[in-house]
C-alpha cells in the first residue's frame, strides 16, 4: 500500500476552516467521491463488495504535522525554552502513532470486527494517516512558565484508505479535517492535548467502523444512487 499520507498530500486537497473541502475531484484513483454526513470527502469504488470482510488488518498509522508548523510556532516563542525542537515533534509524533495503534483496533473490535495481522479472504487491510498536524500548545509543563489559553487543541486532517487484503485492490478513502478539544477557552497543555487528540482520534475510529458495517449492508455498493451531486 501506498504511504497513506503522501497520497492526501499528492491530491493537494484545500481545507477550509469551516471544514469545506475545495476543488476536489469528482474520481480518484478508479474510486468516485460520495455523499457523506460525516466526513469532509469520501471515495469509493463502483459496486465494491464489503459483505465477505469480517475481519480487519491495520498498516502503521502514519502522522505527519503541518509542512511550516515548526517553524512557525518557534517565531511567536517568547523564550527560547518555549521553543519546540525537532525531538519534541518526533516525540508527537510517535505518540500520536501510538495513540491511533491502540484507539483504531479497539473501535473496530467493539463494533464486532476481528483484528489479525495475516490477509486472508475476509480481511479489509486499512491504512490511517494523520495529516496537517497543528498543536496550540505543545509546551510540557514548566515551573514558571506562562499559561496558555485557546478555544481549542489544535486541528488536523484523518485520511484512511481500503484495500482488499489479498489482491490489494483499491475499495475506499476518505478525508475528514477537524480541530480537537473544540469548546470554552481554557487553559491548554502537554497532557490537555494528549486527551483532547486521542478524543477526536476515537471520534474517527468510529466513524471508520461504523462506515463499513453501514457499507457491508449496502454491497454491492451502487455510487450511482449516493454520488456526490
Amino acid at each position: 500500500m501506498r504511504s497513506v499520507k503522501w497520497i492526501v498530500a499528492a491530491l493537494a486537497l484545500t481545507v477550509g476552516a469551516t471544514g469545506a473541502i475545495a476543488k476536489a475531484p469528482a474520481t480518484w484513483d478508479g474510486l468516485v467521491q460520495v455523499k457523506s454526513k460525516k466526513l469532509n470527502l469520501a471515495y469509493l469504488l463502483p459496486d465494491a463488495d464489503f459483505r465477505a470482510y469480517s475481519k480487519v488488518m491495520f498498516d502503521k498509522p502514519e502522522v505527519a504535522f503541518s509542512k511550516n508548523w515548526q517553524r512557525d510556532f518557534n517565531r511567536s516563542a517568547m523564550t527560547l525554552s518555549g521553543r519546540i525542537s525537532d525531538k519534541d515533534v518526533r516525540d508527537a509524533v510517535t505518540q500520536a502513532e501510538e495513540s491511533l495503534s491502540k484507539i483504531f483496533p479497539q473501535r473496530f473490535t467493539e463494533d464486532g470486527y476481528q483484528v489479525v495481522n495475516e490477509a486472508g479472504p475476509d480481511v479489509l487491510r486499512l491504512g490511517v494517516a494523520i495529516v496537517n498536524l497543528e498543536v496550540n500548545a505543545p509546551e510540557r509543563d514548566i515551573p514558571g512558565r506562562s499559561a496558555t489559553y485557546a478555544v481549542d487543541a489544535g486541528e488536523a486532517t484523518f485520511a484512511i484508505e481500503a484495500r482488499d487484503s489479498l489482491t490489494g485492490q483499491l475499495l475506499g478513502r476518505a478525508v475528514d479535517r477537524r480541530e480537537a478539544g473544540e469548546g470554552p477557552t481554557y487553559r491548554r497543555n502537554y497532557t490537555s492535548n494528549i486527551a483532547d487528540f486521542e478524543a477526536l482520534f476515537d471520534t474517527w475510529a468510529r466513524i471508520a467502523a461504523r462506515g463499513l458495517t453501514e457499507l457491508k449492508a449496502a454491497s454491492p455498493v451502487n455510487t450511482d444512487g449516493i454520488r456526490k451531486q
